[in-house]
């Protein structure tokens, strides 16, 4: 299973909020018509802070409450595993909004449009909802794919494949693999694949031993799990969906939004590394490749493609507005080689996984000391 590891969104109320932030500041209207000259406080964004370092961001803004965090971290030492739903998500929010005398997030039950007024005097039509409406969330797993070099070798090869036309760029410590557009941004969707071991040892350990020391249960703890991630060579998926793609698949009401859709889309996102199928850079294990994976019919088509490949290889470039050199660079994507991006053999994938190093990805299971949340309230 996949899980949340931030949720980010705002609820409004038809009523004034309580005052929870030790500064703010409130609009007056001297010229108000209907004699209403006070609008409700907007106070400063308040930190609430769980054990561990952890903190959740509470913005009390007029009527509106924004919240935003990881609730799969909050109040936990670490957040290898985290909450499956997000209805175990809002649980946590409603538990530290309770705390500070604020109402709960609730489910959407109804969507709307209200006229609202500019000041240019403009009519702007605005969608309303009576319920917690999401803006951003991510999703993340952890998959194994054994020790030693397996995780950099992994990442290497995920760094040649191009995932929903953002092409991969590995990190300069060769620790992340995240991709992006042409234009360099990831508007939509923000994929990346990190080395969860690493991540742990060089932010979440040090923290740890700082606060609490080094001879303490939960450095000793967390320790074990940042071994347990490295002798299992985790490389952890994260997802982040932005609000345009949240909006855009109308993922934001939150009670009354279909999230079926959230499973398929980071599946495609995991199941990215199925492309690397080339076990070899030659024409022959090329052809018998494209032939194979039931990309060409017959050998002379594989044959063609494969000598683009090659001189792909050779530092060749192409005209990528010629219709042959598109059909060709179709097919070979196909198998994780993209000819319109320059070959690099640092990196290339077919290459490093088959040939130097064989990678079994599987799911990584929690090791048996491993502590769950159970910061939860119960779910109705």
């Amino acid at each position: 299973m996949c899980f949340f590891d931030w949720l980010e969104g705002y609820q409004d109320y038809d009523f004034d909020l309580p005052i929870v932030s030790p500064t703010g500041y409130c609009h007056i209207d001297f010229f108000a018509e209907d004699g209403d000259q006070y609008k409700a406080p907007r106070q400063s964004r308040l930190h609430h802070e769980g054990s561990y370092s952890t903190s959740i961001q509470i913005h009390v803004n007029g009527r509106r409450i924004h919240v935003s965090g990881n609730p799969s971290r909050y109040n936990r030492i670490d957040n290898l595993f985290g909450l499956e739903t997000l209805s175990q998500c809002v649980s946590v929010y409603n538990g530290i909004l309770e705390s500070l005398g604020l109402p709960n997030l609730t489910p959407c039950t109804w969507v709307g449009n209200m006229e609202r007024e500019q000041q240019n005097g403009s009519i702007k039509l605005e969608t309303i909802a009576n319920g917690f409406v999401i803006t951003r969330t991510h999703i993340t797993k952890n998959m194994a794919v054994g020790a030693g070099n397996c995780v950099d070798a992994y990442l290497k090869a995920l760094s040649m494949l191009p995932y929903r036309n953002s092409r991969g760029r590995l990190h300069a410590d060769g620790k992340t693999v995240d991709w992006l557009s042409k234009q360099g941004n990831a508007r939509f969707l923000y994929p990346s694949v990190y080395d969860k071991a690493y991540e742990i040892a060089l932010h979440s350990l040090p923290n740890v031993k700082r606060k609490f020391g080094e001879d303490s249960p939960e450095y000793r703890y967390l320790f074990s799990l940042q071994q347990y991630c490295e002798q299992s060579g985790v490389a952890r998926f994260e997802l982040k969906l932005n609000s345009p793609f949240i909006k855009k698949n109308r993922l934001q009401y939150y009670g009354l939004s279909d999230y079926s859709i959230l499973p398929v889309i980071f599946n495609e996102f995991l199941n990215l590394d199925h492309k690397m199928k080339v076990s070899a850079m030659n024409l022959q294990t090329l052809t018998e490749t494209l032939i194979n994976e039931g990309v060409v019919a017959n050998t002379k088509a594989a044959n063609i493609t494969a000598l683009y490949a090659i001189n792909w290889m050779n530092g060749q470039k192409f005209d990528l507005n010629n219709r042959q050199v598109q059909t060709h660079r179709a097919r070979l994507r196909k198998i994780g080689i993209d000819i319109a991006k320059p070959c690099n053999l640092v990196v290339f994938s077919p290459v490093i996984i088959k040939e130097v190093i064989e990678i079994e990805k599987r799911e990584l299971l929690p090791p048996p000391n491993y502590k769950f949340p159970n910061h939860l309230r119960l779910v109705a």
